[in-house]
């Protein structure tokens, strides 16, 4: 396995890490790896939104989950 070191990450992008770490019961460590390999899966073999969100699951329609989506965007923006 290879390793990299990244400096200079802004103090406000580890603090949602950490949050999202904890929320999923990882490490941050083990966070960072799984953000990391969702972002340069091939097309395919990403996970599609309703699934993530649980719409199918939950009867959530498209807009709930585009509106859903929309408030979680702003929230990170802040």
């Amino acid at each position: 396995m290879g390793q990299i070191l990244v400096r200079k990450v802004d103090e406000a992008v580890l603090a949602r890490i950490k949050v999202r770490a904890k929320a999923n019961r990882r490490s941050t460590e083990a966070e960072v790896r799984e953000i990391l390999s969702a972002a340069v899966a091939p097309a395919g073999k990403r996970k599609s939104l309703v699934s993530l969100i649980g719409a199918g699951r939950s009867g959530r329609s498209q807009a709930d989950i585009d509106t859903y989506v929309r408030g979680l965007r702003q929230e990170w923006d802040q």
